[in-house]
């Protein structure tokens, strides 16, 4: 028996094969079946042995990762939990604020179905709020009127603009969500869950608002990265104040 290497789409690999007998003409006769075995394979087989139930690490904890200086599990969820009611508070009046003025025309349809999803998702923060005894962030007041202003003032600017502002909103959303879910451990099952499930809602109104011409916006980059940065410094103070 030896050990021999090869190497295959640049790859090193190692295994043991028989010594060749070397046929009359001069050239190697074939390894017989079974006496080649790759350390490739072997780690495959390895891998396929570490995913069996029997295998599976611990359930994973909420905060086990955090590093020093990090907040505990609990005022992180309550964070999630406050930030997240802000939030959805926000989307619902940004889309009041486009209803106000998009509301009778042909968007206000889409509109008025993607706001009452936002409603039932504020509604779900709105208890998880008293359930968890999360206080409520302290700037609603400032939000309530800056969330309208900014639905009403982009559709002012033509309904591809209100379409621009929602594709801006929900790719913040999206990034936040995934974040969030990412956190969370088993012990918080039920909230990752609701979170993922309003991530899908937001990433379908972005991929509505895309389909009906947000990018034919005027000044479609200059007008999502401001409105980016905006909601990026939103959550930031909602988390905190």
């Amino acid at each position: 028996m030896v050990a021999v290497r090869y190497f295959h789409g640049g790859v090193q690999s190692t295994g043991i094969a028989r010594p060749q007998r070397i046929r009359g003409d001069g050239s190697p006769k074939e390894f017989a079946a079974g006496t080649f075995v790759t350390r490739t394979e072997k780690l495959d087989s390895e891998d396929r042995l570490n995913a069996s139930p029997s295998k599976r690490q611990h359930p994973r904890q909420t905060g086990e990762d955090r590093l020093p200086g990090d907040l505990p599990p609990e005022d992180l969820v309550e964070r999630m939990i406050r930030v997240d009611h802000a939030g959805e508070f926000g989307a619902v009046r940004i889309y009041e604020g486009q209803l106000a003025v998009l509301g009778k025309g042909p968007a206000g349809t889409a509109l008025r179905r993607m706001a009452e999803q936002e409603r039932e998702h504020l509604e779900t923060f709105n208890k998880l709020i008293v359930d968890r005894r999360v206080r409520p962030t302290a700037l609603t007041p400032l939000w309530h009127v800056a969330g309208f202003a900014l639905g009403a003032g982009t559709a002012l600017m033509g309904e591809k603009a209100a379409h621009a502002c929602t594709v801006a909103i929900e790719e913040v959303i999206d990034e936040h969500y995934d974040h969030q879910s990412r956190q969370l451990g088993d012990d918080e099952a039920s909230l990752r869950d609701t979170i993922d499930r309003f991530r899908a809602d937001e990433i379908a109104h972005r991929d509505e608002a895309l389909d009906s011409g947000a990018r034919d916006a005027p000044g479609y980059e200059a007008l999502t990265s401001a409105i980016k940065a905006g909601s990026r410094l939103a959550i930031w103070l909602s988390e905190r104040l």
